[in-house]
């Protein structure tokens, strides 16, 4: 009976591992499809920059707009 409970163990012990190694899989898969996104955005943005000049200079222009509203209307983090 003891055997019985030690592959059990086992088993319990392998299954555990497994999962280890697929949380460390998803990491890698999740940084892997940001880093990819972010040259994307990069390439398109650089691509916009030569193709159109004053499109590029207006989406910039948005996106400063927008970050900056959001660093005023974010609520303040208190820090203990």
């Amino acid at each position: 009976m003891e055997r019985l409970l030690l592959c059990w163990d086992d088993l319990d012990d392998f299954i555990g591992v497994l999962g280890l190694i697929a949380e460390r899989i998803r990491r890698v898969s999740i940084l892997a499809v940001t880093f990819l996104a972010f040259a994307a955005l990069l390439s398109a943005g650089i691509w916009a920059a030569f193709a159109k000049p004053p499109l590029a200079l207006a989406i910039a222009t948005l996106l400063g707009v927008a970050l900056m509203y959001r660093s005023v209307t974010a609520p303040v983090r208190r820090t203990a």
